[in-house]
């Protein structure tokens, strides 16, 4: 079972904060850093300092790291033009060594596109497709030949499709609740599919469609990795479990129902119940990125345990 550790930095951390995380994330052997792509706070916060970019981050990170795995969860089609977004990325895996791992998403939160004056059309899921299909084309363009797109809402002409990544295919990530127009992108694109803070009933239903999906584009299921992301709240005991839950905003209870949360035996039993419908990555929401402690916890008392 991978684990990975996954921030939500619009919550209010600087690149300091992140580097602190990251490089933890590799001491104590999780398979990745990844972060949330996101220009507002949520909730009650107030956000400060202030947004980081992700993708600045993390040519921050590959340059700080040697090991772990990098990426986002998930950045949206909204924030950028494809093709620039394909040279971002490119040139981050080149950064890192080829660690890199794009999750893409068509966006949902108005409010930081009406805060940073971005464009937030109503129908997205044409710019996400059409995204996918104009990256990967891009990377997938021999060197030394041109590629050209023609689309509704994007268009390309004899395009140096440079510069490549270091990895021949970067993995790409996608995910959704959509019975069907998501589970097809997938199937055609990802190398992954994530489901974020679903409900646990909800999670065996999921796979299957998307397993099915793969069949009917004619790929192995196999061949796609399936993943979830919840919130992390482990403790010793239950105090500890109740002091983390408070410290992020939570009732220990409700985090006990829906996430990794609980002692070390408990998060080990929740993992262990989505390894048997499918499951073989896990994202751990990290939510108070100054405990550490946390992630130490997870690392000696869970982890191992998981193998």
């Amino acid at each position: 079972m991978d684990l990975r550790i996954f921030t939500e930095p619009q919550q209010g951390a600087t690149y300091d904060d992140l580097l602190a995380v990251a490089k933890a994330t590799e001491d104590l052997g999780f398979d990745a850093f990844f972060r949330s792509d996101h220009y507002l706070s949520m909730g009650s916060g107030d956000g400060l300092p202030g947004p980081t970019d992700a993708w600045t981050t993390l040519a921050g990170l590959a340059r700080e790291t040697s090991r772990i795995r990098l990426g986002t969860l998930v950045s949206s089609a909204t924030f950028r033009h494809p093709g620039v977004l394909a040279i971002q990325v490119a040139q981050v895996d080149q950064m890192s060594g080829g660690r890199v791992e794009l999750g893409l998403g068509a966006g949902w939160f108005a409010q930081e596109h009406a805060a940073y004056g971005i464009p937030f059309p109503e129908k997205r899921f044409g710019l996400l497709t059409e995204q996918l299909e104009l990256i990967t084309g891009l990377w997938g363009t021999p060197v030394g030949e041109h590629y050209d797109f023609a689309g509704e809402h994007y268009q390309l002409k004899r395009s140096p499709a440079l510069p490549k990544p270091v990895q021949a295919r970067v993995p790409i990530i996608v995910g959704g609740s959509g019975p069907k127009r998501t589970p097809a992108l997938a199937a055609r694109y990802a190398a992954e599919f994530n489901q974020s803070f679903p409900a646990p009933a909800d999670v065996e239903g999921r796979v299957a469609t998307v397993r099915a999906a793969c069949e009917e584009a004619g790929r192995d299921p196999s061949t796609l990795t399936f993943s979830v992301a919840q919130v992390l709240c482990a403790g010793r005991d239950d105090a500890e479990v109740a002091r983390r839950a408070e410290a992020i905003g939570r009732d220990a209870a409700e985090v006990r129902a829906v996430g990794f949360a609980g002692t070390p035996t408990a998060v080990v039993d929740r993992i262990g119940s989505y390894r048997e419908l499918g499951i073989t990555r896990v994202y751990l929401q990290v939510l108070d990125l100054h405990d550490l402690d946390h992630l130490e916890l997870v690392a000696s008392e869970v982890a191992s345990q998981l193998g």
